[in-house]
């Protein structure tokens, strides 16, 4: 507010002062020209009545000359005063509209109303950083899921593009640069409702400048920053980031997983896709007793690379640039892939898989067509680096696609949506493939062909209410007797318990057999429709009765009555 008065000011100070100055002339002007009453006697206008006749002349001539009629030399000065205040006005008027239509004050204004409305907040809230692929694509996914978010965006283009896109809340959107701690207060960092700030700008500077203000301005607030550089990952870490994701660590990560763990690494795609309702991936299984090529040995090819070499797999690498990018100790093919004699210098004929990796969308599809002509039976993992682009690379049926900003998106809404999906794989990770498969095996049969869905829950008076009544009278509830239909005990729910969270131990896969106490959390995993009937068991006492006994508890007043009366 104050800079928006501080512009005003600055841009009407000129025209103010044209009209304090014809005002303050023409009632001089009036007061010093002699004038005659009636009887022929001179007079003075006194300042009081001049100043009144001024002030309506600006706006009529209708009024007449007061006290007496004027005589030529007062209307001769009452006619240049007249033009020159008409004059005065349309400066003033004109700077007015001016200031206005000013793309600086309509965004002092805007700016202004943004940071009101996020003052006001009174329901939990995430603010992001950045609005691009990853930050559009998180945007969508949270309040998809029903959480609010505030986003600060530098590019004015893309703040006004979140007012066109169809999300599911209204999400205000600041114009602004998120490294001036300035915009970052702004925009909600110090508002207690604010329970997370994401960086996830293009700039490792940007998001490291974000995260030192988000800690020193709220030290207890959770931040979630993305990097792809290993210098700038240790400097977060050093100001005490919550969470650092380098996508291409990541990927290399998840790769190496389905070479060693297929099935977690389908398990992971399932859980972590956020995409409910939607057809489950089929599992892969990438071969390693051939070599591999990466095409392309910038961020994302280096972090493939190294964790390839772990794995006692042979890699050849291909890349245009050395001199910018380096080279590993075994050297490289020079060259952009795209072109059939760099593939065949390579040995694509004899590998066992192909990943392009490059930076540009049209040559990594250029280097899958070739390679795939060369060698049909290539497994190929592309690098997906536009999401516009997605129409062409499903085109192409590459083994997997990696897309960076897609990465990002999805682990960072697993962690301020469902953190305790993220502590569940990060557990699974110590289990062996026969173990992930068995699980794989339980979900397939649970949801069929589509992706599950995940519900987290804490046994507490708001969530389960019946069962903290249950607790509280000495009683117990287990988890076999939530699993049960509440239309026929009988029957199980179609829900898989995943994880249980209990004085911050964890349990996977707990046993149906366990007694629930107060403030436990739970994973659970299910289909369509099951997560309804499992709340009825949790928050309605009559329902978890019958599910309990096979009898319905009826303890309402109007129960009592008519049990009392049927007694009687």
């Amino acid at each position: 507010m104050d800079n928006i008065v501080y512009l005003i000011f600055r841009r009407m100070r000129p025209p103010l002062i044209t009209l304090l100055m014809v005002y303050s002339i023409s009632v001089l002007g009036l007061v010093l020209i002699p004038g005659q009453d009636a009887d022929g006697n001179v007079w003075h206008m006194d300042f009081f009545h001049a100043f009144y006749f001024v002030s309506y002349m600006s706006t009529t001539i209708g009024f007449g000359e007061i006290p007496y009629e004027f005589n030529d030399g007062q209307r001769l000065w009452v006619t240049l005063s007249m033009y020159a205040g008409v004059i005065s006005w349309l400066y003033a008027i004109g700077t007015i509209l001016t200031l206005v239509q000013d793309k600086t004050f309509q965004q002092a204004i805007s700016e202004s109303k943004l940071a009101k409305h996020i003052k006001s907040l009174r329901e939990p809230f995430y603010l992001i950083c950045g609005y691009g692929e990853t930050g559009s694509a998180l945007v969508k996914s949270l309040t998809d899921g029903g959480h609010h978010v505030v986003v600060i965006e530098i590019d004015e283009l893309r703040t006004n593009l979140i007012k066109l896109e169809n999300l599911r809340d209204f999400v205000p959107a600041l114009h602004g640069d998120a490294r001036k701690p300035l915009h970052l207060q702004e925009a909600g960092l110090q508002n207690p409702y604010c329970r997370a700030v994401v960086a996830v700008t293009n700039e490792n500077e940007a998001n490291l400048k974000i995260a030192i203000t988000s800690k020193l301005l709220h030290p207890h607030i959770k931040v979630i920053c993305r990097a792809d550089s290993h210098d700038y990952e240790k400097n977060m870490a050093s100001f005490g980031t919550d969470y650092i994701i380098d996508p291409f660590d990541t990927f290399a990560t998840y790769l190496v997983t389905a070479f060693q763990v297929p099935c977690l690494y389908l398990l992971q795609l399932w859980l972590f896709s956020g995409n409910e309702g939607g057809t489950l991936d089929k599992p892969v299984f990438p071969p390693k007793d051939k070599p591999w090529i990466i095409c392309g040995y910038g961020r994302f090819g280096k972090a493939v690379y190294e964790r390839l070499k772990k794995e006692g797999i042979h890699v050849i690498v291909v890349e245009a640039l050395p001199e910018r990018t380096g080279m590993p100790d075994e050297g490289i093919i020079v060259g952009r892939g795209t072109e059939a004699e760099t593939l065949i210098q390579a040995g694509v004929r004899n590998a066992s898989g192909l990943i392009a990796g490059t930076d540009n969308d049209a040559n990594n599809l250029s280097i899958v067509v070739t390679a795939r002509v060369l060698n049909p039976d290539l497994f190929f993992v592309l690098r997906q680096n536009h999401s516009d682009n997605s129409a062409i690379i499903d085109a192409v049926k590459a083994d997997i696609v990696m897309q960076p900003s897609k990465i990002i998106a999805d682990k960072i809404r697993v962690l301020l949506g469902t953190p305790m999906l993220y502590e569940f794989v990060s557990l699974a990770y110590y289990k062996d493939n026969d173990w992930a498969c068995e699980l794989i095996s339980r979900i397939s049969a649970l949801v069929r062909t589509h992706v599950p869905r995940l519900l987290e829950i804490i046994i507490d008076e708001m969530n389960a209410g019946a069962v903290i009544n249950v607790i509280e009278k000495g009683g117990n509830v287990t988890l076999s007797d939530l699993l049960r239909d509440p239309w026929n005990r009988d029957r199980d729910l179609q829900c898989i318990p995943l994880l249980l969270e209990r004085h911050h131990e964890h349990t996977l896969m707990p046993d149906l057999g366990i007694e629930l106490k107060e403030n436990d959390r739970l994973l659970f995993c299910s289909g369509s429709s099951g997560f309804t009937r499992l709340l009825w068991n949790m928050q309605h006492d009559n329902i978890l009765s019958y599910v309990q006994t096979g009898e319905v508890s009826r303890q309402s007043w109007i129960w009592r009555k008519l049990s009392n009366k049927d007694t009687i």
